[in-house]
């Protein structure tokens, strides 16, 4: 029998649908360009800039003035953190300046982070 091949085969192909993609992760960022900016000539607006954000300490950014809650968070931007703030930034930050009602969409969340890991500090895309 050639079941177990084929089930193998089947179940590779779920888990490449639920990958990261670079593509669809800009086409989220799309709606938080009205505050946050990535890339090399990204500026702090409403938000702070978000290039190098994985692995940076919350309220860090340099010419940002941060609400006193992000500033004292004690948190540390990873994969983790980064999903369970984004679905609703006031639960996980409570005083946090973003006004943002949260991306629930588990996959969304997954392509924006691929999105967003793309940029290193200065905004310099990696490959």
């Amino acid at each position: 029998m050639r079941i177990l091949p084929t089930l193998a085969l089947v179940l590779l192909g779920a888990s490449s649908a639920r990958a990261q993609d670079v593509a669809a992760g800009e086409r989220v960022f799309a709606q938080c360009r009205a505050c946050h900016q990535v890339g090399e000539t990204a500026r702090n607006i409403v938000g702070p800039v978000l290039n190098g954000l994985f692995g940076r300490k919350a309220g860090t950014v340099e010419g940002y003035s941060y609400s006193p809650a992000n500033k004292n968070s004690g948190l540390t931007w990873d994969e983790a953190t980064f999903r369970e703030y984004i679905k609703d930034p006031r639960a996980k930050m409570p005083g946090t300046k973003m006004i943002y009602a949260g991306l629930k969409d588990e996959q969304r969340i997954t392509d924006l982070i691929a999105y967003l890991k793309q940029f290193d500090a200065s905004g310099k895309k990696q490959q």
